[in-house]
């Protein structure tokens, strides 16, 4: 017998950085463990199919973490940069409507031409 202890979904993990963000991918995985106490993390790649210690079938798990990797992942995870720019846009939108023209606190487009 087999438990699951952790199961993570795919996913990009965004990181802010000077003058941008950059996203990490971070492949899906099942944290199992067997009654015979061994521990394993299996991902899509693995190919372990039975438990070294016990010989337990783990190809199940395998497989499961492979149909989801076959485009079956909500597009918010596998493109967050476009929900992203949205939504930087929209809060730019309300800092324009916030914070009048001269105010120290609205964002000023230093890339932007002069307009003299």
């Amino acid at each position: 017998m087999v438990q699951i202890i952790e199961r993570v979904q795919a996913h990009y993990e965004a990181r802010e950085v000077p003058f941008g963000k950059t996203y990490e991918w971070h492949p899906a995985y099942v944290a199992l463990e067997c009654d015979c106490g061994q521990q394993l993390i299996l991902t899509a790649t693995d190919t372990i199919t039975t438990c070294s210690r016990c010989g337990a079938e783990l190809a199940t798990f395998v497989h499961d973490i492979n149909k989801e990797r076959e485009g079956h992942l909500p597009d918010k995870l596998t493109h967050p940069w476009f929900y992203d720019a949205k939504e930087r846009t929209h809060q730019h939108q309300q800092d324009e409507a916030a914070y009048p023209e001269g105010s120290p606190w609205r964002y000023n487009d230093i890339t932007g031409a002069d307009e003299a």
